[in-house]
């Protein structure tokens, strides 16, 4: 074999294995964005169903003008989130938003009867369960892309060809107490 076949193999095999690296990558940014697609999907659902919610319940609880103030900025903030970390805290704040309006809807038996009120919990419950398995996807997702975009030789690549790191959607410290703690509401007056 002549040194010119040799050396045309030599790059033959490079160019199959940058090939091979650059698709593996695309594969696993495009896995990334469908997962977060999918994310924006289930939010944007639970979105829509909250004034449904909201009105149901402001028949019943017409003084608690408060909760659903907090429940309505909560979802705009949540439908103007463009990045990771500013959909993830506005999911947060959204969260205990509506842990306030439900903590409302326990103290008025008849609400808790009403069908309407019933069928919405139950698309809402629904909608959660898919939220957080499309949080958990794109958090996988989000991790396979950051390890072959971190790991050798994928990370000589994927500086060069402009992949980035992704951001997981989490929730950050200072809000974690908040989603964790359950809203207390008392009817008292004291």
């Amino acid at each position: 074999m002549s040194v010119g076949v040799i050396i045309l193999i030599v790059l033959g095999i490079i160019a199959l294995f940058v090939i091979y690296i650059y698709n593996s990558l695309v594969r696993a940014k495009v896995r990334t964005d469908e997962a977060w697609s999918d994310i924006s999907v289930q939010l944007k659902r639970r979105y829509d169903l909250i004034p449904n919610l909201v009105n149901t319940v402001k028949g019943y609880a017409k003084h608690e003008k408060s909760v659903f103030e907090d429940v309505t900025e909560a979802r705009a903030n949540a439908l103007n989130a463009s990045t990771v970390p500013e959909a993830a805290k506005a999911d947060n704040q959204f969260q205990t938003a509506l842990k306030s309006l439900f903590a409302v809807a326990e103290a008025y038996p008849d609400l808790k009867a009403n069908q309407s009120f019933q069928e919405l919990q139950a698309e809402l419950v629904d909608t959660e369960d898919k939220i957080q398995a499309a949080r958990r996807f794109y958090n996988g997702a989000a991790r396979d892309l950051n390890v072959k975009i971190q790991t050798f030789p994928t990370n000589i690549f994927a500086g060069v060809l402009g992949f980035k790191l992704r951001d997981f959607f989490e929730v950050d410290a200072d809000e974690a107490a908040a989603v964790a703690d359950p809203v207390k509401v008392d009817f008292s007056g004291k």
